[in-house]
């Protein structure tokens, strides 16, 4: 979450880490790294129009789409429009995010 959201934001606000349950996995569409157009949209930077747009319409297609993560090469990120997935999904576990503070340290001299 801090890639996306910044250690202040995460350390200031209210977060929450949810866990899910797919109930059919054929809503699931995953994308490989060779299907992603640009293979620079899988570096660390700032995402372009015509990323946004290859999300949008994946988004568009599929309930649930899986995608290698920037962050991490072994990783995969889901993502998903919460109300186009209504009833698609049964939350497991939510749980309110707490940041390590050490990762957001303070600037002020002690």
């Amino acid at each position: 979450m801090a890639v996306h959201k910044g250690f202040k934001a995460l350390d200031s606000l209210p977060h929450v880490l949810t866990a899910l349950h797919i109930a059919d996995v054929s809503d699931v569409q995953m994308v490989r790294a060779a299907d992603v157009p640009n293979a620079n949209w899988l570096r660390p930077g700032i995402p372009g129009a015509g990323q946004q747009a290859f999300g949008d319409a994946l988004l568009a297609k599929h309930k649930f789409v899986v995608i290698p993560s920037v962050v991490s090469n072994h990783s995969w990120n889901l993502i998903f429009d919460a109300t186009r997935a209504k009833g698609a999904y049964q939350q497991h576990l939510q749980e309110a995010f707490a940041l390590d503070t050490r990762l957001h340290p303070s600037t002020s001299p002690l």
